[in-house]
């Protein structure tokens, strides 16, 4: 069966359907990385966009749950030059097609994804529709279309406890759509984990008595969340220690009175290279946002540039002076070098160590 996908500047892309039934409109991203594509389903940041993969082929190993990143899918459409209908992997459960169907995930294959690319790199993000026939999309409502409550709908709604072998420390994690990885990478090093809602206020957190925070990755624009940002201000005379990652650097970022920017095209991949301000050293990280911290923004009496990205430029960690904190705009619990940055874990635990 055919299935369009029309841009918010009327460019239209023939192909097949696959996947679910059905329209859908989103905001249209790429991501560069050769593998991963049930991790890129399961990233709770995908949260109301459509994933290009720019890599040729996808499902060529199938679907593997354990390697998925949440229990939840995330992005509402996916998009592909071309799937594989035999995948060949002894862990294989299903095929990615099958998948998309059973969690509700329209999907188009057949078309010119480079060329997609290209446009979304030239002119930026831009939002899209799935549909059936061209003249069901209506332009104006696809321009219209914008992510909101984006961090409410993918957040637990109930506080989770995951409990160490060998507990050494406990750390909050505040849940803004978290990565699997990330819970297995604290529990590698001896931490409880208390998974709780986005929304969880100070008072809430103190009562807790963690030996440390964690701001996790999720979908959105940062700003939109003055809740959190307002809870995160109230937390930083309490010195205690905090990392983040993705949303959580942006939103450490805002509540310590940076600002952040959106992208215009974003960067998610698997083969991002930062540089570390400190060594001096070139990591190749794992990525998926759309917003990043504005350099020019941070007080150097505040927090000191911790990593930069190496295409653009951007900001991609900060170390901060007024409270035992750091975040990084990438994903150290990913394997994009394939652990260079896992070691920033350590550097958490280390914190906590302190006191």
């Amino acid at each position: 069966m055919k299935r369009f996908l029309i841009l918010e500047d009327g460019t239209v892309f023939s192909g097949e359907a696959f996947g679910a039934d059905g329209e859908v409109i989103a905001e249209i991203v790429f991501n560069t990385s050769m593998t991963g594509c049930i991790e890129m389903l399961t990233d709770q940041s995908y949260y109301g966009q459509g994933i290009v993969q720019t890599f040729p082929l996808a499902g060529n190993y199938g679907i593997i749950s354990e390697d998925a990143e949440g229990e939840r899918t995330g992005a509402s459409a996916f998009i592909v030059r071309e799937y594989c209908e035999t995948p060949s992997n002894f862990r294989c459960e299903e095929t990615i097609d099958h998948y998309l169907k059973r969690n509700n995930i329209v999907g188009i294959y057949g078309i010119d994804t480079r060329a997609l690319t290209q446009i979304l790199r030239s002119r930026g993000t831009m939002n899209g529709m799935l549909a059936d026939h061209p003249a069901n999309a209506d332009l104006d409502k696809i321009r219209k279309y914008k992510i909101e409550r984006a961090v409410e709908a993918v957040s637990t709604k109930t506080v989770r406890d995951f409990p160490a072998e060998n507990t050494q420390h406990k750390v909050v994690m505040l849940d803004f759509g978290v990565k699997s990885n990330i819970i297995r990478a604290l529990h590698a090093r001896n931490c409880d984990v208390t998974v709780v809602p986005w929304n969880t206020g100070k008072e809430e957190i103190l009562a807790m008595q963690p030996d440390g925070i964690f701001l996790t990755n999720g979908p959105g624009d940062p700003q939109d969340n003055p809740q959190v940002i307002e809870t995160l201000r109230s937390l930083i005379p309490e010195q205690i220690p905090t990392m983040g990652i993705c949303l959580g650097h942006q939103l450490l970022a805002l509540a310590n009175g940076f600002s952040t920017e959106k992208l215009k095209f974003g960067h998610r991949g698997a083969n991002h290279p930062v540089l570390s301000a400190k060594t001096g050293k070139t990591y190749i990280s794992s990525q998926n946002h759309g917003y990043a911290v504005v350099a020019t923004s941070v007080d150097p009496n505040v927090a000191e540039e911790l990593f930069v990205h190496l295409n653009d430029g951007t900001n991609e960690g900060l170390l901060y002076k007024n409270a035992p904190a750091f975040s990084v705009q990438f994903h150290p619990e990913a394997c994009g070098g394939p652990q260079d940055t896992n070691e920033l874990f350590d550097l958490f635990i280390g914190l906590m160590d302190r006191g």
